[in-house]
């Protein structure tokens, strides 16, 4: 008995820590049953303290990897995560181009959670120039969008003049994320070229959050792999990110990761309640 199970390709660093990156975006994944496999751009040494090492995947082996993939498995959507250097995106965005992958979801990752950056300044030309016009979806949080657009964004009005400047690089969707904007509630902002949708939730009180910008990214190409309109998996992957955040525990010294399973998983060893017998 065979069955059509959806597919989507993560294209990103590594976290030894587990928390983000390939390692979130293949967690995020499984848990929104959607099979995922991987090219891996990087590999760092981190935990949630912070990055202490990165080492970057050489581009023959990231196109090699991108060929392997897409040649036999293929993939209903996929999305883009830590690409450090010009070189790699300029990789990265030849393979899209070559196997003509339409949903693509550009997480513009630039800075780790601790601070530590994941993308070098001469690769920012690279980032938007190259890669966001071949983005179905791009979803930049406030300091991303700062840096791509070249004007703060501390509100929603600057976050919409944000996403209509973004937009004219060349995505057809642009999420522009509020979790950096001071507010209640976290808002993002959703924008087609012509009109917005805002996306609120209330903010959530944890210091857990290493691996949010990569598992909402990894959320929405899920539902886009298994079918979702683009403003119903915007809406989904918000949601899916703001249980795991309710559901987060810390599993380090530092910013521990959101709860990837927590729809499957019983509650954190601390938090379970002991029974006799």
């Amino acid at each position: 008995m065979s069955m059509r199970v959806p597919k989507a390709l993560t294209i990103a660093g590594s976290d030894s820590g587990a928390g983000a990156g390939i390692q979130a975006d293949l967690k995020t994944f499984s848990a929104l049953g959607v099979y995922g496999s991987t090219v891996i751009t990087a590999i760092t040494a981190q935990n949630t303290l912070g990055v202490t090492a990165v080492h970057e995947i050489p581009t023959d082996i990231v196109a090699a990897q991108l060929d392997a993939v897409m040649e036999d498995i293929g993939a209903d959507a996929a999305k883009t995560g830590m690409l450090s250097s010009a070189a790699i995106i300029e990789t990265v965005a030849s393979g899209v181009r070559r196997h003509r992958i339409d949903r693509l979801v550009v997480d513009p990752v630039m800075v780790a959670k601790s601070g530590d950056r994941l993308l070098r300044e001469d690769a920012i030309s690279a980032l938007r120039e190259t890669l966001l016009p071949l983005a179905f979806i791009v979803t930049p949080n406030a300091p991303e969008a700062e840096v791509l657009c070249g004007r703060p964004v501390r509100n929603e009005e600057e976050m919409r003049e944000a996403a209509r400047i973004i937009h004219g690089f060349g995505a057809r969707y642009v999420v522009v994320k509020g979790g950096h904007v001071e507010g209640d509630q976290v808002v993002d902002l959703l924008f087609d070229g012509a009109h917005f949708e805002r996306f609120a939730l209330p903010r959530v009180a944890t210091p857990h959050t290493h691996g949010t910008g990569c598992t909402f990214s990894a959320a929405i190409a899920a539902f886009l792999a298994r079918g979702f309109d683009v403003p119903t998996a915007v809406w989904e992957a918000k949601q899916y990110l703001h249980r795991a955040l309710e559901a987060a525990f810390a599993i380090g010294r530092g910013r521990s990761p959101v709860h990837h399973f927590h729809a499957w998983w019983a509650p954190a060893p601390e938090t379970q309640e002991v029974r006799d017998g």
